[in-house]
């Protein structure tokens, strides 16, 4: 719903090339479709996953995308599919609505691959590289407020919250005061702009990633309420699947797959989503899920060899029960949130690299 040291590696502008799908044959390991069952592709993208299902006889899938872009790059398949796949613009986090709106109630698998696709990085007038030069957008649905939003309104504590919550920068306060201290004499309206100042704000080390990387996927983090949605959409999930469906998430970079990571813990019994905000006992439930094998599952060298933006690309599955899907979980929903006002000095003031 992303080459070399720079975007590749953390994936600051989401995920792989669509059109070489990551990880397929393992999705496909995972998925298992079998004859007359029905999937959803919660992240349609160029649609790999999909065709990749449809191969098996008798299969339907629904696909979901937020990019009216890939919807609209996706009907040579649905004509190709001769009524097995239908799209249809919308968040992955109201898959149920969608799905019913389809009269679909129930799936035997459904599979999610978090993050920007190549069409939407290699696209410079959607503003999600910083390799290129356009609006500074980065909206995946291109609705509401924009990166641009963001860095010309936001108080520059605020704004250091975003780029260390959500791109794990350490040098977020550096960067937020940069910002703050340029659009005082223009507001940013490139892409190119704002990644100029970062890199003076914050300049890399010679064979490192880009500086601007991590401010980047914070931006489009916050601009798409990407973890947020992340978090609804696995529950949605659970709510969704029958007994034996199989759920399968393809994350590339640590928030996400900590995200997925969790989620599949608590529901197994083996784990519970933990937040630093809500300490406590938390509470047991059957396990809706059984995770099976060694997770994660990552690309091998071959796979990294002819994709290098599969290389942070971990899979994790899992297999529903007959449990009841279980309440959400306000540990696992903090954990796609900012800190508190509190919290966020605290941490501040005890970072390096110029938090």
């Amino acid at each position: 719903m992303m080459t070399g040291c720079g975007e590749g590696e953390i994936l600051a502008a989401g995920g792989p090339a669509r059109h070489l799908p990551v990880l397929r044959d393992e999705i496909l390991s995972a998925l298992a479709p079998r004859t007359h069952e029905v999937f959803l592709d919660a992240t349609f993208g160029y649609g790999g996953y999909s065709r990749a299902i449809l191969s098996i006889p008798e299969t339907r899938v629904l696909g979901i995308d937020r990019d009216p872009t890939a919807i609209t790059g996706g009907q040579r398949l649905v004509a190709e599919a001769d009524g097995r796949l239908t799209l249809v613009q919308g968040r992955f986090s109201a898959l149920e609505d969608l799905a019913r709106a389809n009269a679909l109630s129930r799936f035997d698998g459904i599979v999610f691959d978090i993050g920007v696709s190549s069409m939407q990085l290699d696209e410079a007038e959607r503003g999600f590289s910083f390799r290129q030069d356009g609006p500074l957008d980065m909206r995946m649905g291109r609705e509401g407020p924009t990166a641009a939003d963001i860095v010309n309104t936001a108080e520059a504590d605020h704004l250091a919250d975003i780029l260390y919550t959500f791109g794990e920068e350490r040098a977020s306060r550096r960067i937020a005061r940069a910002i703050v201290a340029e659009r005082a004499r223009a507001p940013f309206t490139t892409t190119l702009q704002l990644a100029a100042v970062i890199e003076r704000a914050a300049p890399g080390k010679p064979g490192a990633i880009h500086p601007a990387t991590r401010s980047f996927q914070a931006l489009r983090i916050a601009v798409n309420d990407e973890l947020g949605e992340l978090v609804r959409a696995l529950a949605a999930a659970e709510r969704m699947l029958g007994e034996g469906g199989r759920l399968v998430v393809v994350s590339f970079h640590s928030l996400e797959d900590r995200i997925a990571k969790q989620f599949l813990a608590a529901r197994s019994g083996h784990g519970e989503a933990r937040s630093r905000l809500l300490p406590g006992e938390p509470q047991r439930a059957l396990p809706s899920f059984v995770v099976p094998g060694k997770q994660p599952v990552v690309p091998g060298e071959a796979e990294m060899r002819l994709n290098s933006r599969a290389r942070s690309a971990k899979l994790r599955f899992a297999i529903r029960t007959a449990a009841p899907a279980q309440a959400a979980d306000p540990a696992l929903l903090h954990l796609a949130e900012l800190p508190p006002q509190k919290a966020k000095h605290v941490t501040h003031t005890k970072r390096k690299g110029g938090r």
